[in-house]
């Protein structure tokens, strides 16, 4: 199954679960987008620190910085945490995560995500179950 094909079932799964169950489960959500995002400034390079201060967690329904991807900023998802890496002032995160033909890559980003991925999803499975436990079939 592709990234996008287990997104879009996980996203229409959860738009079937009642109000409250979703609200349950967003500490979860921002708690293991902050776990990633510490891991993501503890690898990114120390040179001046703008890049690790650049790294931000954004919550459900709240935008991105500007210039933190590509296409600019974008909404959060209702069920969704953004972690980005870059801002107005540093817009060369994707070129140290990556490098250039000048600059060999220092990735930080997608290691770190791959690290914490796990730990992640089991904290956000188990919230979702808990939840469901506690409020399915309760009509709120």
């Amino acid at each position: 199954m592709s990234r996008d094909g287990g997104l879009k079932n996980f996203q229409y799964r959860m738009s079937r679960i009642p109000k409250e169950v979703r609200k349950a489960v967003k500490p979860a959500l921002m708690q293991s987008g902050y776990e990633i995002a510490e891991t993501m400034e503890g690898l990114a390079p120390e040179v001046t620190g703008d890049l690790m201060g650049s790294i931000q967690v954004t919550a459900p329904g709240d935008s991105t910085p500007p210039y933190s991807q590509p296409g600019g900023s974008q909404v959060a998802g209702p069920n969704e945490v953004v972690i980005t890496a870059g801002n107005t002032d540093v817009r060369y995160a994707h070129l140290v995560e990556y490098g250039t033909k000048n600059s060999t890559a220092r990735p930080f980003f997608w290691p770190a995500f791959r690290m914490s991925k796990k730990r992640a999803e089991n904290r956000i499975k188990r919230a979702i179950s808990k939840a469901v436990k506690e409020n399915w079939g309760t009509g709120k």
